[in-house]
């Protein structure tokens, strides 16, 4: 079964978005472009206009070209704020090809800035003035030879834009590398081009219906991740729209930030994973709510799978007094090997349904009451299509499979991997129905299914847990674990299965929650091994429970079970004792 979106303005690709920059700037200077709120110097605001974003972008351009050649790589090693974003734009101008990373000091990221940088191997590095003795450190301990230059953008003079002429950039020329948060294999660098870039923020606004010079796009999502820099930087190129962000770590120190960022809108669009708006709904005080307006709020994006039910209807229930409209809430599904957006819920309220478990382990959606599944959507300017993994032709609506997706948006392949990109990009779909394209498919290896003319995900294929025949879906098992006693930290769990002599085994690790401490390990363990077999038929042969923390997770928050299960099998997690 496939799915095909709206389509988007065709003339509208013809051309890179980045350089729209230079025509806001031509044609509204003095318009606010990006709003950095930093809330660890006393919630400064830092404003920057189109006219300055586009004499600074043009300075960096200049700047880089001193020192690199075009398709050379840029590494940002930079701390979120206005700097970065006029650094990318100015390495996409200079036609090098940007690295997305971050500052070394960044807690819990450091094996996947090690792995990304040398993959990169990037000619130089940019950061800024505060955050220069932590890069300076952290390029001496790499074993890959040092870059040509550490360019400090933020001493930059600005003066140096009037030297850059401005070059042609191509719509297939590789705009940057945009490293995979590696839930399941270890990151990749996925190649952007300009015309991926160009068409998947095309493709947002269409689906979301935003206003030109009206909409407001409110992130605090990392710029190094697919996601947040697609938000804060593409978005509001399309028509010259403002953006107010700023900093993670102030989301996390106090989720109330983000929805005080949103009350101040009259129409906004916004987007984060799943723990994020549990987050709020658990953490905002009633007293905080009622200084809340969040009528303007037209998308809050949820792109984070699993979506859960509860989430969602948690965060209306939360929210609706403070005016949050219900329909206002998008689950929605994307991957870093289509620059990030898929497909969303972009018209009416948020779709749950119930399925059979019991039938989804055997790959059939069937009306049932014990599994329920939120809906991703539909696409907008691509088409995505529900695939046999082995047969390579498209299943029927209700039949789980391989979810595959054909557009604009898609990138032609992983940096310096002619294998991988083999085996996931340019598939080739057998008999397809009309209107769609037998060549250059996207192998996403998530499963879904299609009902009712809508995307639903069920999970990963690496991800499944086979047992006697039957497929479980760890994010169910994860649930069922999580439920089962209140000493285990909430969506900190993770459920895999590891080869034993008799087949496979089931394990699951899960992180001690605050009342968890004094629990005996065996009494939590009894309580989770009786509830996942109660609900799924299914025996944990191991349970481990960790210090918090002790669960590895992705950049977007995303349970690493990957990791998780080498963590497992090398004896290396911080195991309760």
């Amino acid at each position: 079964m496939a799915l095909i979106g709206r389509r988007v303005d065709s003339d509208a690709l013809n051309e890179p978005l980045i350089a729209s920059v230079a025509r806001w700037a031509a044609e509204m200077p003095s318009t606010p472009a990006f709003t950095f709120v930093d809330y660890a110097a006393d919630s400064e605001r830092h404003t920057l206009t189109w006219g300055q974003v586009h004499r600074r972008a043009r300075a960096i351009a200049a700047r880089l070209r001193e020192v690199a050649e075009p398709g050379e790589r840029v590494a940002l090693l930079m701390p979120q704020g206005l700097e970065y974003l006029t650094t990318m734009i100015g390495a996409l101008y200079a036609r090098l090809i940007a690295v997305p990373l971050f500052s070394p000091d960044l807690p819990g990221h450091a094996d996947r800035l090690i792995r990304a940088y040398g993959d990169a191997d990037p000619s130089v590095a940019v950061t800024t003035t505060a955050a220069l003795p932590q890069v300076e450190r952290f390029l001496d301990e790499q074993s890959a030879p040092r870059p040509k230059d550490v360019v400090l953008a933020d001493a930059v003079a600005v003066s140096l834009a009037a030297s850059w002429q401005g070059e042609e950039l191509a719509l297939d020329d590789v705009a940057y590398l945009q490293y995979t948060s590696g839930s399941t294999r270890a990151p990749a660098g996925v190649q952007i081009t300009h015309r991926n870039l160009t068409a998947n923020a095309l493709q947002v606004w269409t689906g979301y219906e935003a206003r030109p010079g009206e909409t407001v796009g409110v992130s605090w999502l990392p710029l190094f991740h697919d996601m947040g820099l697609i938000l804060s930087l593409a978005l509001p190129l399309v028509h010259g729209n403002h953006v107010v962000l700023t900093d993670p770590v102030a989301f996390v120190m106090q989720p109330l930030r983000w929805l005080e960022l949103l009350s101040e809108q009259d129409d906004v669009v916004t987007a984060g994973p799943n723990f994020a708006y549990e987050y709020c709904a658990s953490r905002v005080t009633e007293e905080e709510k009622a200084r809340l307006r969040l009528g303007g709020v037209r998308v809050a994006l949820n792109g984070a799978e699993p979506i859960r039910p509860g989430t969602v209807s948690g965060f209306a229930d939360a929210f609706g007094e403070a005016g949050l409209r219900s329909e206002a809430q998008s689950p929605g599904y994307g991957l870093a090997e289509a620059t990030v957006y898929v497909t969303s819920k972009t018209r009416g309220e948020p779709r749950f349904t119930a399925f059979d478990r019991a039938a989804l382990t055997e790959g059939v959606a069937r009306p049932g009451t014990d599994a329920v599944l939120v809906s991703c959507g539909t696409p907008t300017g691509q088409a995505v299509a529900i695939v046999g993994p082995e047969t390579r032709a498209e299943v029927p609506d209700g039949q789980v499979g391989e979810i595959w997706v054909n557009g604009p948006n898609v990138s032609p392949g992983y940096w310096r991997n002619p294998a991988k990109t083999a085996e996931v990009f340019g598939a080739v779909l057998e008999d397809p129905a009309d209107g769609l394209p037998a060549e250059g498919w996207l192998r996403t290896g998530d499963l879904g299914v299609v009902h009712e003319g809508e995307l639903y995900v069920t999970g990963r294929i690496k991800d499944l847990i086979i047992i006697d025949g039957r497929n479980h879906y760890p994010q169910d098992v994860e649930v069922s674990a999580q439920q089962a006693h209140e000493g285990i930290r909430r969506d900190h769990a993770a459920a895999f299965a590891v080869s034993g002599e008799d087949g496979e085994r089931v394990v699951v690790v899960a992180e001690r929650g605050r009342r968890g401490e004094g629990v005996p390990v065996e009494d939590i363990a009894r309580a989770v091994r009786r509830a996942v077999n109660a609900v799924h038929e299914l025996r944990v042969d191991d349970f481990v429970l960790v210090e918090p923390g002790g669960v590895p997770r992705t950049s977007s928050g995303k349970i690493a079970r990957s990791a998780c299960r080498e963590r497992y099998l090398a004896g290396t997690l911080p195991v309760v004792p």
